[in-house]
């Protein structure tokens, strides 16, 4: 029924049992998994044909398309694919996935290859198993992972790279993927582990070095100690060598070996003989025998016994086999020097054949180690690298070449492998500059005069170990066995006679040096100088190099061995020396009458100098009084008794022209210094001098100290013997007259003083140069002109002074005298009179050429009334005539008959003779204007001079002021305008091209203009809507931050419970404030992150405080430590000054009893001398009495109580001084053991060490050491209560504790820095054992105690303080400002170097203007040059009209 009614009640059947895979209600349609042909119809039996879809691949488990239906997409037989899979079955995956599957909903799985390991980058993987294709160096199987030895994994041909570490810096090859850092071994870094850390090094190749000199000698080696030179490399190592003789054995031995190998001996030498050393033998002495499995088993006894030569011009030699050594196993080398070749034949046979050893080397051999010998390429290579660069020869050697990098590399590799990483530098503190050595053979830098590669000794020939470096011995060649000295304590070794620490002197009362011999002084001194003998500080009144003489003040012979006299008197001059009345130099016996001579002083007369000598006044009788010069400038007669007052010293006679009470003063006519008498005679001008001050014509009154006279005026001289400037005339006897030279026309203001005479201007004369000078012509108010005359015409040079007209000669006329006159004929100069009769009709002439004129005047005023016409015919025969007259006259021979004619013609001649001259007098007019122009333009020419001067000075100003700016930065300036040159063509060029180029800048911001509003136009409206959306979008952001609810912000960050206002809520929130403006947020009982951080700042902040605190206590107990051990100190300082106080107690008392012992043998002597008279007997016997010695019992009790005394504060000086004069040898041995056993007691704690070198006295030592434990106790258990506060706060303590044993190790050293060394100390040399020992005992109790809690305690002490490690970041920000401040000041100040650098083109542009200034100014004067020029010679041409 349901069919029917689905079919619009057409049918109600349905077909059953469908045959041929078809199916539905009239079987129209193909069964699931199966598709209609389209090609056959659906009866066909073959219509439905079965999916063939791969059931994993495709979906619905293999379900095609059933039909063709192209409105839905469906193709009858198609299989629809999953997402990854494709192919017309959905059996493959696509490209890029792998591993088809049906549980898989996409059927494929993507590849998961890395495109940095996959050939071609590609993505590409295996469809079945994943797996990717890799590049060479690539693995894994998504070519994710460097092949083993290989790291960075990348875009590379081969993917990765490997990691070449270091074959002996790195554990082996391998490294991280990703950094490449490789495994390095200790102490070594970088990424493939060549670099050391700092403070370690790779060792040299002969880096184990066993000096000779350090070496267990045989019989007849001796050490023979070199001192380095300065400047030049030393040849040796250490201090030097061990000489040995033929037979001679050195026995090396070595404990320090790193690395079981091969080595190759190096013996190191200096030859001393002609010939080589023909056998050496060298024996390694083993512990024992080899076991057959070390790395040395293979070796037999024949390997350890070497023979080698020493050629003679070699200093090392390597031994031809090596010798196999073993870690950590002690050996001994044994050198025995058996034979030397030419031994015969030097002299007493083979005793004087020696060889310097200076030292062994073991030189690792390269070819036993597996980096070089493992066969594999790698090792071939290194090994070839090796031996072609001769690596291993540069080291045998003391005086290595530069070494190359290749075989650096080569040596670093070798040294991680054989020390098992980088050795330490372990560079002394004291003796180098840091604690950094070279990382190539560790070669620390050494302070001044320290060797050795710690920097831990001093070179020969200095001593004095300290931070300063050590001081040179600077021992005597002379004096000094050799010039090495103690290393200790600087003192040379004395050759006999010779003293000091240099050896560079002689013994007290010596002299000479080197050859030193006593002081010849005759026992009045006990020293004289060390180079001459000559004695000092000679005693009793005596004087003289060998005071054979007595001292000045007192007479007599004191030289050793004369029989009288020898005692040296007081001169009675009047008395003697000291007794303020002795006035005399010296004195002397005579030997006729016995009596004493004074030698009296300079100003003292009398036979014992009571008396002032002329020229001298006082009264030395008088107590106190003294004789004192006359005081007259000395220019008295000091041999006239008269000369001056001997009481008052009054001047009475004075000499050389001088006066006054002290004749100070020169004579009345007289000047000059009295105190140097040089007083002369006034000179002065009788012509020039005030009449009332000369009595006569050379006896004149002047300044008595300058010599100056009275002078008239306008006189100026010292003897007014010339005029003033500007005056003359000083002969008239009335004073100078002024030259009153005119100042336009003269050259200066002065004139002769003789004559007055101006020096004049050229063109201008006279005495004021008021008038034109010699030759000229002219005003001279205006302008003087130069006479142009013809000198073969002139009478004489000069021309009429105000016309110019020259002087003719007889015969010649013109204006210059350069034409023949009137009635001569010829030709100039050659003029000749002419006949007599030309003297009547030259007088016809000249009255007919008068009334021409008249006529011709006539005439004129006729033209000028217009009445001419009528006469113009008779106008033109007068001028024929006139013609007609020229021609006779011109003729000059012309004969009577011609005179009719010429008077005919008179009339026009006259005519034309006036407007000839009327002519001239204009052309006269027109040179007087052109005169007066001119002298305008002189004026002006002038002006223009003296302005181009002032140009010119303000020039040379500014070229001497870029001068100085030059000479002062010229680079700086040179660079300056060299860069605003190109700067300026580089602005030109560009503003060129903006304009005229096309396209050019200009061009292109025209179309950029035009392109933006273009744009602007386009897009206005869509600017205009955005802007509008945007700002409904921020009112919308507006409103929903309005919204926002603060309240949970505020109870997380501030505590905030409620939300209420601010004023009501005690924790305060977000926008809320406090009285004073703050913000507020947090507080008491609230419970925000704010009152959390807070609380948690103040715990940090109370921490700090606590742990400062404690830091002061353990300071405290530090300070009493050091407190402790300064007692201790000044205790042996307190013994020391006693020992030193009683051996110069007791050398005074030897001293005095010598001397004691020399005066009762001298006084003997004396008294046994043959001749000694009873005076000299007597006097010896006064100075004996006047020697003080305690006689009274009191006396000698005192003294013997004080000498107990100082003996008593002393603690045992019996048994110093005894031992110390029974044995030295044994206080140096004790002082070596002291030695050893303090080295051994380094390695407990500073306690120990501070106790041992405090110890002076054992019982005081101790007494102190118990006292500074038990207060380190009591400071201790304090330390430990607040210690135990801190601990309940800290959690991280235990981490350091490895960083604070290392500050617990600084501790150490900075306590260490305050022992002292008592090596010198024969005390402590003496009891050195016991006081070790006892030192160790309480080193152990100080280490225990140390060790413990305080310990523990002082470190976490030491890492709460790193906390403060927050200033750095203070510092940090600190240091950002001063580097922003510093880059403002480098824009302030660049932006002022380029102000200068405007200025400095502005003073270019300036320069340029003020050149074309004096160019223009140059050519104007050149210009008004030719004008006037051209004017003179205008002036020449019109002189010259007649």
């Amino acid at each position: 029924m349901a069919v029917y009614l689905a079919t619009g009640n057409t049918s109600g059947g349905v077909c059953e049992d469908c045959q041929h895979n078809t199916m539905g209600r009239n079987c129209e349609i193909c069964k699931p998994f199966f598709y209609k042909d389209p090609t056959r119809h659906i009866r066909d039996p073959r219509v439905c044909i079965a999916c063939d879809c791969d059931p994993d691949g495709s979906e619905n488990g293999g379900l095609c398309d059933s039909h063709t239906d192209p409105s839905l997409g469906m193709v009858g037989g198609q299989c629809r694919c999953k997402l990854n899979v494709e192919g017309p079955r959905c059996d493959k995956c696509k490209t890029g996935f792998f591993g088809l599957s049906a549980n898989n909903p996409e059927g494929c799985q993507p590849c998961q290859c890395d495109s940095r390991g996959t050939v071609l980058g590609s993505s590409m993987c295996d469809p079945f198993s994943g797996d990717c294709i890799c590049k060479r160096l690539v693995i894994g199987r998504f070519c994710d992972q460097c092949l083993s030895e290989h790291w960075g994994l990348s875009h590379d041909l081969n993917g990765c790279r490997g990691c070449e570490c270091d074959i002996g810096g790195a554990l082996d090859n391998q490294c991280s993927m990703d950094s490449g850092q490789c495994r390095c071994r200790s102490h070594i870094m970088g990424r493939d582990c060549t670099q050391v850390e700092s403070g370690y090094f790779f060792m040299a190749l002969d880096h184990f070095v066993y000096e000779a000199e350090f070496a267990q000698m045989g019989q007849g080696c001796t050490l023979e100690t070199r001192e380095h030179q300065p400047g030049r490399p030393a040849q040796w190592t250490d201090i030097g060598f061990a000489q040995v003789p033929q037979g001679g054995t050195l026995e090396f031995l070595i404990n320090n070996i790193p690395y079981s190998m091969e080595y190759d001996l190096v013996i190191r030498y200096e030859s001393q003989m002609p010939r080589d050393w023909e056998e050496v033998q060298i024996t390694v002495i083993r512990p024992g025998s080899i076991p057959t499995s070390s790395p040395c088993g293979n070796t037999i006894p024949d390997d350890d016994r070497l023979t080698v030569p020493l050629p003679a011009g070699a200093r090392f030699v390597v031994l031809p086999q090596p010798v196999c050594l073993e870690r950590s196993v002690t050996y001994s080398l044994r050198l025995e020097f058996t034979r030397y070749q030419d031994a015969n034949s030097i002299l007493n046979g083979a005793d004087y054949a020696v060889v310097l050893i200076d030292s062994i080397v073991l030189m690792p051999r390269h070819s036993s180690m597996e980096m070089f010998n493992t066969g594999d390429l790698a090792s071939n290579v290194r090994k070839q690298t090796f031996e072609r660069y001769r690596c291993q020869e540069g080291a045998r050697s003391v005086i290595r070449p530069q070494i190359s990098d290749t075989c650096a590399k080569l040596i670093s590799s070798m040294s991680a492998v054989i020390n098992d990483g980088a050795l330490a530098c372990n560079c002394d503190p004291q003796g180098s500059i840091s604690s950094l050595c070279d990382p190539r053979g560790g070669q620390c830098r050494c302070r001044s005069n320290i060797i050795g590669r710690r920097c831990d000794k001093c070179a020969p020939g200095t001593y004095g170990f300290g931070p300063s470096g050590c001081i040179p011995c600077e021992c005597s060649s002379e004096g000094s066995v050799t010039r090495l000295c103690d290393k200790y304590t600087g003192q040379c070794q004395c050759r006999p006679g010779a003293f000091g620490q240099r050896c560079d002197g002689c013994q007290a009362g010596h002299w000479g040096f080197p050859s030193c011999r006593p002081c010849q002084c005759n026992g009045h001194a006990n020293h004289c100088d060390q180079r001459s003998g000559v004695c000092i500080n000679c005693r009793d009144n005596t004087g003289g190099d060998s005071c054979d003489r007595c001292a000045n003040g007192y007479y007599g012979n004191p030289v050793l061995g004369i029989s009288s006299g020898g005692q040296c008197r007081p001169c009675p001059c009047p008395d003697g020396p000291h007794s303020g009345r002795h006035f005399a130099t010296s004195c002397y016996q005579d030997n006729r009458n016995r009596q004493i001579i004074c030698n009296c002083n300079q100003g003292y007369t009398g036979a014992r100098c009571e008396e002032c000598a002329p020229g001298y006044y006082g009264n030395p009788s008088q107590p106190g009084g003294r004789c004192q010069p006359c005081q007259c400038n000395n220019n008295i007669d000091m041999s006239d008794m008269d000369a001056c007052d001997r009481q008052t010293g009054e001047c009475r006679k004075c000499l050389y022209n001088t006066e006054g009470s002290n004749c100070g003063i020169c004579r009345s006519g007289y000047f000059g210094d009295a105190s140097r008498r040089n007083c002369r005679k006034c000179i002065c001008n009788f012509l020039g001098t005030e009449r009332s001050q000369c009595m006569e014509r050379e006896d004149c009154v002047c300044q008595r100290a300058t010599g100056q006279c009275q002078c008239l005026a306008n006189v100026v001289g010292l003897a007014c013997d010339h005029c003033a400037p500007n005056h003359w005339n000083l002969a008239s006897g009335n004073g100078c007259e002024a030259c009153n030279c005119d100042p336009n026309n003269s050259v200066t203001s002065s004139c002769n003083e003789f004559t007055g005479q101006c020096q004049c201007r050229e063109g201008f004369g006279g005495k004021t140069c008021t008038e034109c000078g010699e030759n000229f012509w002219g005003d001279p108010r205006t302008l003087c002109r130069a006479c142009d005359c013809d000198w073969r015409g002139i009478e004489t040079s000069q021309c009429n002074r105000a016309t110019g007209h020259c002087v003719c000669r007889q015969g010649v006329s013109g204006v210059r005298c350069d034409q023949c006159a009137r009635g001569f004929a010829g030709q100039f100069p050659n003029c000749q009179p002419c006949h007599q009769c030309f003297g009547d009709w030259d007088r016809i002439v000249q009255d007919l050429s008068v009334r021409t004129k008249t006529l011709a005047d006539r005439a004129n005023e006729i033209q000028s009334t217009g009445l001419i016409g009528p006469y113009e015919k008779t106008f033109k025969d007068l001028e024929a005539k006139l013609a007609q007259a020229q021609a006779i006259i011109n003729a000059r021979n012309a004969t009577t008959a011609a005179v009719a004619t010429l008077m005919a013609l008179i009339e026009d001649l006259r005519a034309q003779i006036g407007e000839t001259t009327e002519a001239l007098n204009h052309v006269e007019g027109d040179l007087t204007i052109i005169q007066d122009r001119n002298s305008d333009a002189s004026k002006e020419l002038n002006t223009l001079e003296r302005e181009a001067r002032e140009l010119n000075l303000t020039s040379e100003q500014l070229n001497h002021q870029l001068d100085i700016l030059k000479n002062s930065n010229f680079l700086g300036a040179y660079d300056s305008i060299r860069s605003s040159h190109n700067m300026s063509r580089d602005a030109e060029r560009r503003a060129n091209q903006s304009t005229t180029t096309k396209p050019n800048t200009v061009s292109q911001s025209a179309d950029t203009r035009r392109r933006t509003e273009r744009l602007i136009a386009g897009k206005k409206d869509d600017f205009n809507r955005k802007s509008a959306a945007n700002k409904r979008a921020l009112g919308e952001l507006k409103a929903r931050a309005q919204g926002l609810d603060m309240k949970t912000l505020n109870e997380k960050i501030c505590g905030s419970l409620d939300d209420v206002p601010c004023t009501e809520n005690p924790c305060g929130g977000a926008g809320c404030r406090d009285d004073e403006g703050n913000r507020h947020c947090g507080g008491l009982n609230c419970n925000g992150a704010v009152a959390a951080a807070d609380t948690a700042l103040e715990r940090a902040k109370h921490a700090e405080k606590e742990l400062n605190k404690a830091m002061g206590e353990m300071q405290e107990l530090f300070t009493k430590v050091k407190e402790a051990k300064a007692k201790a100190e000044e205790a042996k300082v307190k013994a020391q000054a006693a020992l030193d106080k009683a051996k110069a107690t007791k050398n005074k008392v030897e001293r005095s009893n010598n001397n004691l012992r020399d005066l009762i043998k001298q006084i003997r002597d004396f008294l046994t001398q043959e001749g000694a008279d009873p005076d000299s007997i007597e006097a010896v016997a006064n100075h004996v009495l006047q020697l003080s010695i305690p006689a009274s019992p009191l006396q000698i009790r005192q003294l013997a109580d004080e000498i107990k005394d100082r003996v008593r504060s002393l603690s045992n000086v019996d048994a110093i001084l005894q031992q110390t004069q029974d044995d030295v040898q044994k206080a140096e041995k004790l002082l070596l053991d002291a030695k050893r056993a303090r080295h051994r007691a380094e390695g407990l704690k500073s306690t120990a060490e501070t106790v041992k070198q405090a110890l002076v006295d054992a019982k005081t030592a101790q007494t102190s050491a118990e006292k500074a434990i038990a207060s380190a106790r009591a400071d201790i258990r304090d330390t430990e209560n607040r210690l135990a506060e801190i601990e309940t706060e800290t959690s991280n303590s235990e981490k350091n504790l490895d960083d604070a044993m290392g500050r617990l190790g600084t501790l150490e050293q900075e306590i260490n820095v305050l022992k002292t060394k008592r090596a010198n100390n024969s005390m402590a040399a003496a009891r050195a054992e016991e006081t070790a020992t006892m030192a160790r005992d309480k080193a152990n109790e100080a280490k225990q105690i140390l060790d413990g809690q305080l310990t523990d305690k002082f470190n976490e002490v030491q890492q709460r303080v790193d906390t403060k490690a927050k200033a750095v970041r203070d510092a940090k920000k600190k240091a950002e400002s001063l580097r922003e401040e510093a880059k403002e000041l480098l824009n302030d100040a660049q932006n002022k170097l380029q102000k200068l650098a405007e200025l400095e083109k502005n003073y270019e542009e300036n320069q340029r203007k003020l050149e074309g200034r004096v160019r223009q100014l140059d050519g104007l004067e050149d210009k008004m040059r030719s004008i006037l020029n051209d004017i003179n010679k205008q002036i020449q041409i019109y002189n010259t009209c007649q």
